[in-house]
């Protein structure tokens, strides 16, 4: 192999910033699955390699994680996914009996949206971007992340009243 390219050095230095951010949207869209979001991750990561040549610099972040997105809906439909879920340590209790401020908990919790609804309260109120910037990270129009958002904080109130108040 040769010496790197100024584009892998600057595609380097672009995973080492925000691998982390990207892992952690897609954990919360693959309903607290870490195992799977790195997979997901790791296929955005990929596609955006591949892209990188073509990617605006002002642009590289929103498609950073437009590639995410598409590869967490990607990987959800694929036939070959595995059903069991990897879990490092056994849960000391029932999940029914987790406090509702514990991240495995609302973790879960958005794991009974729907995957359109999901991404659009993640990306919207947990990395707070814009109707805008979300739209175009799910590849919609911006009625539907409106209309997606409302449902999904519309759905989780009525499970979770006194956490989502503050959201809409």
């Amino acid at each position: 192999m040769g010496w790197p390219t100024d584009r892998d050095l600057e595609f380097t230095e672009f995973v080492r910033a925000h691998r982390a951010a990207l892992v952690r949207v897609a954990a919360l869209l693959a309903s607290g699955d870490t195992a799977r979001a790195e997979d997901v991750v790791q296929t955005a990561l990929t596609r955006l390699y591949q892209a990188w040549p073509r990617v605006r610099p002002d642009t590289v972040e929103a498609y950073a994680r437009r590639c995410v997105v598409n590869a967490a809906t990607d990987e959800r439909r694929s036939p070959f996914r595995r059903r069991e879920q990897v879990r490092a340590q056994l849960p000391d209790r029932a999940a029914a009996g987790a406090r509702h401020d514990d991240k495995a908990a609302i973790t879960a919790l958005l794991a009974t949206l729907p995957a359109g609804m999901r991404a659009a309260v993640v990306l919207r109120y947990v990395e707070g971007l814009s109707v805008a910037e979300t739209a175009g990270a799910m590849g919609c129009s911006e009625g539907n992340v409106r209309s997606q958002s409302a449902r999904g904080l519309e759905r989780l109130r009525a499970v979770f009243p006194e956490r989502t108040r503050s959201a809409g």
